[in-house]
């Protein structure tokens, strides 16, 4: 038996193809789940061409849908669940995932907004916890238009904090004043006084501007790189006040984290964005879309199969 998956292709444009792979079996601790949204990230696109997903393997990190079977030993949600994921291989029809990696869809939550959450919104909420987000910081946010950005704009403003939000254009700003920025910026050249907390998404000479913008004891969380260009410090940008870059990467075992976003949601305090929505057979409309940062907020695909 099979299941349709998005999977690594290198003979498909972008590397990714619809395709079949083995039903999945639980094992233990794990919970089988039907999948009814996937949320696509730049981080799957990478994926499909750097080597990390072999050839034929499922792609994608975040869905949503109900458990048609719980773990053998008990734990975790149990079958008729609705569930937000966080783990590999997620775009599949059906996956085995860790229950560690699993958290319930309260009622008045859509799977689709869940499915928007995990690989953005675990970014956004744990960088800010790291960088100690509190009340009268100054918190600048870098390419705020795209998925990471626009959660870590909310949950700042939740935080009390000061939220500068960074765009592309004017038009990509849009919706932002309302999520919480008390100010919304093109580029970095309007920030004209230091910050304490950067959550910075866009890499290269942005990652540049932005550190130097840092305020002395300040933190700036590199959470993404979607500029794809290299950045280039001037000499002694380095060197002076003590203040830090932080490499980040999402790790798995979120459940805790996924409960705590979907609550947020589900109180009315986080609203996750979806700017293109569709048919996972549509998935190369998706990667084009999100690569040409035509997309505010997250893609989601639909799995038709389960319409």
């Amino acid at each position: 038996m099979s299941t349709r998956a998005l999977i690594v292709d290198p003979s498909a444009p972008d590397g990714i193809g619809l395709g079949e792979v083995a039903d999945p079996v639980a094992g233990p601790g794990q919970v089988l789940i039907d999948v009814l949204h996937a949320s696509l990230n730049y981080a799957d696109l990478n994926n499909a061409r750097n080597g990390r997903v072999p050839a034929g393997a499922p792609l994608g990190l975040d869905a949503a849908g109900v458990v048609v079977q719980g773990a053998a030993e008990g734990s975790g949600p149990a079958a008729g669940t609705r569930v937000v994921l966080f783990a590999d291989g997620a775009f599949a029809e059906r996956v085995a995932v860790d229950v560690s990696a699993v958290a319930e869809v309260p009622d008045g939550v859509g799977l689709a907004e869940a499915a928007a959450l995990p690989t953005a919104g675990l970014a956004a909420l744990r960088s800010l916890r790291t960088a100690a987000v509190a009340p009268g910081k100054r918190v600048l946010v870098t390419g705020a238009s795209g998925g990471v950005g626009r959660y870590a704009v909310q949950l700042a403003a939740r935080a009390g904090a000061h939220v500068i939000a960074s765009v592309g254009s004017p038009a990509r700003g849009e919706g932002l004043a309302d999520a919480g920025a008390d100010e919304v910026v093109v580029g970095l050249d309007d920030v004209k006084e230091p910050v304490d907390i950067v959550v910075e998404t866009v890499g290269g000479p942005h990652l540049v501007t932005a550190w130097a913008l840092l305020a002395p004891g300040g933190s700036l969380q590199s959470v993404g790189w979607a500029s794809g260009e290299p950045a280039v410090f001037p000499p002694y940008a380095t060197v002076g006040p003590p203040k830090t870059l932080v490499s980040y990467v999402n790790e798995f075992a979120a459940a805790a984290d996924l409960a705590e976003l979907v609550r947020l949601v589900a109180d009315g305090a986080l609203v996750p964005e979806i700017g293109w929505r569709g048919s996972w057979e549509r998935f190369a409309e998706a990667a084009d879309a999100l690569r040409g940062r035509r997309v505010t907020g997250k893609a989601v695909f639909d799995l038709e199969s389960h319409a």
